[in-house]
């Protein structure tokens, strides 16, 4: 049979090795590599259907897999305005008072991206920003995704006017008066106000998310780790398959809340397995923590405002009781840990359910944002992945410990930050991810990232050099360990005959080009499953 895709004229560059193939073409059958070999015996592969791409050099690498991403609550979360370039007050007033002005009287105003260091060393609330929300519903999120800033009039409509106890790590945030500052801390207080705040409809949000994925494949992502199913994403992943618009393959892990009953976990470990061609669901999310940013990481010790100082779940037993029953079940979790205390909870959780259950399940820590070196030398002996998104380090932190995040943790724990290289020497498996749209989904800019440790405009110095990561490590990070973590090893990450024929093609070696230039090399094709989702203008 003829082949679905042939590649001629092309260098293949194997994640594993780093090496280049002696070879100059690729072919493709029913979604998976078929032949490596010269462009004469290619050549006869094709048939009158298939697609025949002359790639004059270009480089062939395994498909770029995003390890942390939210595609469709993602889409949802940026159709207000970016707040993501605001790096002062000034300019997020400026910005708010322009969308201001396009509103229709009553509307609610949506924005995203806003970063806490806007607000220099002052706290984060509405009264910073003035006038410009007065008498306009809004609901801004912070950068992280796990805070809002809520204006005096969203603030009214929800019902807010003082403190509430959640049973998870949420908060809404007052002053020493009691009176809400707009600030709300966690998910149950967000919750709060998007319950009042009007939604975008199903028609809307998918049409943002096929805009969305449509610019993950042209970044060359040909896949990715969705770490939520909240909402209606199952029903917007399968309709967009069902059009032939899903051009990624994703791996989803939709929630487990601190108040999940048994009931409710039986019901996600149901659920695995279900999707499509494309995706499917694999997995579970949980929440150890918050943020360092919003004083809502586990840490040992309280950060430097006496925050930080509890974990997500009120019950940090109940979590180990979960993960237990999900690894028994043969279900891999993904949890959110950023604080020192955080991750050695979760460590400390998977070894006592590999203890008390056989089988092989990979489990992931999420984040890990600051740890001491004991912990570090734990993750591979545990066969835990270590997820990680060094453009968080690069883009919300800076090397002189001015930030926000820096500042709240002190010069010691600050000067362990996002310890890829340590993590990996240590025979950890990291994988690397965005966790868009925390930051830029582009791989190649959060492979730079890993590499130089700058702001995506290097307009900083290197935050904590000395755990870049090599080109090669960087792109094995969102290949080889991406299938790993995926247990996806024997048929994705690599180039292979048998393995995905999900493939990315950029102009240049991303081996041999510098750390400061990786971000701009262009992608040419981007391919899943042999099919093309995205041709560049040169090929």
């Amino acid at each position: 049979m003829p082949a679905d895709l042939v590649l001629l004229s092309a260098r293949l560059l194997d994640p594993g090795s780093g090496t280049l193939l002696p070879h100059t073409a690729l072919a493709a059958r029913d979604g998976r590599i078929s032949f490596l070999g010269d462009d004469r015996d290619a050549r006869a592969l094709a048939g009158p259907g298939s697609t025949v791409v002359e790639l004059r050099g270009a480089v062939v690498t395994a498909g770029l897999t995003d390890g942390h991403l939210h595609p469709v609550s993602g889409a949802e979360r940026t159709m207000g305005v970016d707040l993501s370039g605001c790096r002062d007050l000034d300019a997020v007033r400026t910005a708010l008072a322009a969308a201001a002005r396009e509103l229709r009287p009553g509307a609610w105003l949506r924005g995203w991206g806003l970063d806490p260091n806007a607000f220099g060393t002052a706290p984060v609330g509405n009264a910073a920003l003035g006038a410009v929300l007065e008498g306009v519903p809004a609901l801004i999120d912070l950068f992280d995704a796990h805070s809002a800033l809520a204006s005096e009039r969203a603030l009214e409509s929800a019902g807010i006017d003082g403190p509430r106890r959640f049973g998870q790590g949420s908060e809404i945030v007052c002053d020493a008066g009691g009176r809400p500052t707009g600030l709300l801390l966690e998910d149950a207080a967000c919750a709060l106000v998007e319950a009042v705040a009007p939604r975008p409809t199903e028609a809307e949000v998918r049409a943002r998310t096929t805009e969305v994925l449509r610019g993950m494949a042209a970044a060359g992502l040909t896949g990715g780790h969705a770490m939520d199913a909240n909402g209606d994403s199952l029903a917007v992943y399968a309709a967009l398959e069902a059009g032939d618009e899903l051009p990624l393959r994703l791996r989803i892990a939709p929630w487990c809340r601190p108040e999940a009953d048994d009931d409710a976990v039986a019901e996600l470990i149901r659920l695995q397995g279900t999707g499509g061609v494309l995706w499917r669901v694999a997995g579970v999310k949980l929440f150890m923590d918050g943020t360092i940013d919003n004083g809502t990481a586990w840490l040992e010790t309280p950060d430097c405002h006496g925050e930080s100082a509890h974990a997500y779940w009120s019950d940090p037993q109940r979590y180990t009781q979960v993960v237990g029953a999900l690894h028994r079940a043969g279900v891999p979790t993904a949890t959110h840990a950023i604080g020192d205390a955080a991750v050695r909870h979760v460590l400390d959780s998977v070894e006592k359910a590999r203890a008390e259950a056989a089988g092989v399940v990979t489990h992931r820590v999420e984040h890990i944002e600051t740890v001491p070196d004991d912990t570090v030398g734990r993750f591979a002996p545990l066969g835990v992945a270590a997820s990680m998104q060094p453009t968080h380090c690069c883009e919300f932190t800076r090397a002189d410990h001015t930030d926000n995040w820096s500042r709240r943790l002190g010069e010691e724990r600050a000067g362990r930050a996002f310890r890829c290289r340590d993590l990996w020497e240590a025979g950890a498996r990291v994988v690397l991810g965005s966790d868009w749209p925390v930051a830029p989904y582009p791989p190649l800019q959060v492979m730079a990232g890993a590499r130089h440790r700058r702001p995506a405009d290097l307009s900083l110095p290197p935050h904590g050099p000395d755990q870049a990561l090599s080109a090669l490590r960087a792109l094995q990070g969102m290949t080889v360990n991406a299938a790993w973590a995926a247990g996806e090893e024997d048929r994705a990450g690599r180039l292979a005959v048998g393995c995905r024929a999900d493939l990315t093609v950029l102009a240049e070696d991303p081996l041999a080009v510098p750390d400061t230039e990786l971000a701009g090399l262009p992608v040419l094709l981007t391919v899943v499953g042999g099919r093309v989702t995205h041709r560049g203008a040169e090929v």
